[in-house]
């Protein structure tokens, strides 16, 4: 096969996007807006405020503008989150509001990669981390 490696890596992208999009882990919070919890969590763990721009969720979890939008609404409505104005009307901020739910789905992930490292071991693990880091950095699509 021509592409067999390319074919490889497309099934193994699949594999493991469903593996985590499939885990019915955010129970109540479906898998968009436990990534953007997630962002708002690691800014809240960083400055103890967690402030975050819409146009920084838009960067960090490549989703469409859109996408991050209706997954801003949801969370507001549910309470998780509010918007802010920032400097500009260009502007848009998202402050957390409540961490509740989201811990609960955050350490349940937690337990599963704490039991997926344990399969694979530590070093695997590791080279996992440095290789999405590594493929999320060359951004193929980047200038399209």
């Amino acid at each position: 096969m021509k592409h067999e490696l390319e074919e490889q890596c497309i099934r193994a992208w699949i594999n493991l996007t469903g593996l985590l999009k499939n885990t019915r882990i955010p129970k109540g919070m479906i898998y968009n807006e436990a990534t953007v919890m997630l962002m708002i969590y690691h800014r809240y763990q960083e400055d103890g405020v967690g402030i975050v721009s819409f146009k920084e969720l838009v960067a960090e979890t490549h989703m469409l503008k859109s996408l991050v939008n209706r997954t801003l609404d949801a969370l507001v409505k549910k309470g998780y989150v509010e918007r802010l104005d920032g400097k500009d009307k260009r502007t848009t901020l998202v402050r957390p509001l409540d961490f509740t739910e989201y811990m609960k789905v955050h350490e349940k992930t937690l337990a599963m990669v704490h039991s997926i490292i344990e399969n694979i071991g530590e070093e695997d693990a590791a080279a996992f981390v440095r290789l999405s880091a590594k493929i999320a950095a060359s951004d193929p699509l980047k200038g399209e």
